[in-house]
């Protein structure tokens, strides 16, 4: 059998109501990943969250007080559609990754249990510092499913979805090889029997 798109799935969850459930099990660890890039800026940013899902955390940063724009894009139709319909004035796009770039570069970007679904991530990387980024601006990555978390490792066979398996190793290097400086990774959440969101935090020149 062939694999599924994880758009396709993700739509169906959107569809039967489980993207609210993501959003429950995902926020203790954006809050980590955001409260970690946020808490020393002191001037005016715009953001973009990759792999928006229903559009929450774009809502979360909007509400920042120092937030003067704030974006996603996500390829599940349905998860773009439910983000425009609770949020009608956001920006929202429905677009397939690697291959879609956003018109202007922003200050932070986000992505929460996102980038693994692509077949080369790290590759992905050195577009987002090229092109998705601006100098001096901050990203912040979460990623479930990893090598060092054992407890994921079946997730493409349950789902029948492509998930590219790297270290932390790996994924700082992929960083680091991409162009990004004060690379640093952490695990927020572990567990027994679960490793742990591994957040990966970074800046550009």
């Amino acid at each position: 059998m062939s694999q599924r798109k994880a758009t396709d799935v993700f739509s169906e969850w959107a569809e039967a109501g489980r993207d609210e459930g993501m959003e429950r099990g995902h926020e203790p660890s954006v809050e980590v990943m955001l409260g970690g890039v946020l808490a020393d800026l002191q001037h005016p940013f715009t953001a973009m969250d990759i792999g928006c899902g229903n559009g929450w955390v774009v809502r979360k940063l909007m509400a920042h007080p120092l937030c003067t724009g704030a974006s996603g894009v996500d390829g599940a139709p349905a998860m773009i559609a439910k983000a425009k319909a609770v949020d009608p004035e956001g920006s929202y796009t429905e677009a397939m990754l690697p291959q879609w770039k956003p018109e202007h570069a922003v200050d932070l970007l986000h992505s929460m249990e996102c980038l693994y679904y692509l077949h080369d991530p790290l590759d992905f990387l050195k577009t987002l510092h090229a092109d998705w980024l601006n100098p001096g601006g901050n990203i912040v990555i979460g990623v479930d499913h990893y090598l060092e978390n054992p407890s994921s490792h079946d997730w493409p066979e349950a789902l029948n979805v492509h998930m590219t398996t790297l270290s932390i190793e790996q994924w700082r290097n992929g960083m680091i090889e991409a162009g990004f400086i004060n690379v640093s990774t952490a695990q927020t959440g572990a567990k027994e029997g679960w490793a742990g969101t591994l957040v990966i935090t970074a800046s550009k020149l």
